[in-house]
């Protein structure tokens, strides 16, 4: 009798919430090969899903707002448009996002693009990515690398490797080898080291000099390391898998335990690092974060428990803040900051996209019904211009697509077996 009233039970939880018996059932991506789509989840038809993505992928790549642009017959490369400079960050997101919707002539443009006029050949960079430079002149604005564009570099294409082989033009294989053989070989000539701080086994946020000891909680990507571990074949595999498990350790200690908020920037304890241009807040870099967590729980599922209380907490923050308002910088404990971070020729707040984006990933994670009003938003959201005029088709945008990708479950850990 037992058994019978608590199968009624289970079946009429299943009929009342049926998104959180389906999240609670669901085995990480790496063992399955199957993706969540929250979007037909939700109520969305796959033909609308489908009309979504590619609408967001032709206002970022085809658009007359597009980011992206083409050099004569074989390159192209992404812009930050109102920042009027090519760096590694976009073309490394252009580039993911090639591979993972099947682009590979765009992938190929932007990485020749890269290779040529941002890898360094030779010195005490050789092999890293000068993060900045402006895509007319070819003037690069600073010789140094940010170190997320490195691992976008990597790890896309190692994917790329997996999904077309390497006999096509381009040996992606043998080009993710070069970066991550240099990256050993960086020793401190020069200052300049390896774009993971060895001794702490966290990302840096630029691997050169001081900033070599400190890092950027929106470069940790620990579903990324799991990749390198699976197809770098470079003899460091256990390394980078304790790279993955130091980065999951590490957002449990720089995330707010009340609000799930982190600082853009922090010390390797995941405690706030200030900087002479400004104090720390919960700011643009750190949109990704969320998007990060819940790329690492759909794709490999090790960190489940912490992940699935910080999205709770996350999103019931920003709910608190009214999920059709909330603001786009913070406080680590909520409050409003007194320095913005300005974006545009306004200084203000806003709504912002990107964030709007960002956050609706955590429905990934959050198993609580009430979860899916941040993915309704985000589907009812408008890649347009502000009222006030300001427009961002680059940063917002790439948010924008990377997010919509996750959720209707076309951002995939790409296999040799999964891609043919």
């Amino acid at each position: 009798m037992y058994l019978i009233k608590r199968l009624q039970t289970l079946t009429i939880a299943a009929l009342l919430c049926p998104f959180v018996v389906i999240a609670q059932q669901r085995k990480p991506a790496a063992q399955t090969n199957q993706y969540r789509n929250l979007f037909k989840e939700v109520g969305y038809s796959q033909k609308e899903i489908d009309k979504k993505v590619a609408k967001a992928y032709y206002d970022v790549f085809e658009g007359p707002k597009r980011v992206y642009f083409e050099v004569g017959d074989t390159m192209a490369y992404v812009s930050d448009v109102k920042n009027h400079d090519a760096r590694t960050e976009g073309l490394s997101y252009g580039m993911m996002v090639a591979v993972q919707l099947n682009k590979k002539d765009v992938f190929d443009r932007i990485w020749r693009w890269s290779k040529k006029h941002l890898q360094h050949q030779n010195g005490p960079r050789e092999g890293y990515f000068a993060w900045s430079i402006n895509p007319e002149t070819l003037k690069r604005n600073s010789e140094g690398s940010a170190s997320d564009g490195e691992l976008y570099y990597i790890t896309s294409l190692l994917f790329a490797a997996n999904r077309w082989g390497n006999n096509t033009g381009i040996n992606y294989y043998a080009e993710a080898r070069r970066i991550l053989d240099a990256m050993w070989k960086k020793d401190g000539t020069g200052n300049i080291f390896n774009l993971i701080n060895t001794e702490h086994k966290q990302i840096t946020f630029v691997p050169e000099g001081r900033n070599y000891l400190w890092t950027d909680p929106s470069y940790h990507l620990p579903a990324f390391y799991e990749v390198w571990v699976r197809y770098a074949k470079d003899g460091h595999e256990q390394f980078y898998k304790d790279c993955a498990d130091t980065s999951r350790a590490f957002l449990h200690r720089a995330c707010d335990p009340v609000t799930g908020l982190n600082a853009d920037y922090t010390e390797f304890s995941g405690k706030p690092h200030p900087t002479p241009w400004m104090p720390p807040a919960f700011r643009y870099d750190s949109w990704r974060v969320p998007m990060n967590i819940a790329m690492d729980y759909i794709w490999f599922g090790k960190d489940r428990a912490w992940q699935e209380d910080y999205a709770r907490r996350f999103q019931g923050f920003l709910r608190s803040k009214g999920i059709n308002t909330f603001e786009d910088q913070f406080n680590l404990d909520g409050s409003r900051p007194d320095f913005i971070l300005q974006a545009g020729d306004v200084k203000k707040l806003r709504h912002s996209i990107g964030l709007v984006a960002t956050a609706a990933t955590a429905s990934l994670i959050n198993n609580e019904p009430k979860s899916t009003d941040f993915v309704k938003a985000l589907w009812n959201a408008k890649l347009e211009p502000y009222e006030d005029g300001y427009f961002d088709p680059y940063y917002d945008g790439l948010m924008y697509l990377f997010s919509l990708m996750h959720l209707s479950g076309k951002y995939q850990l790409i296999t040799p077996t999964t891609s043919k």
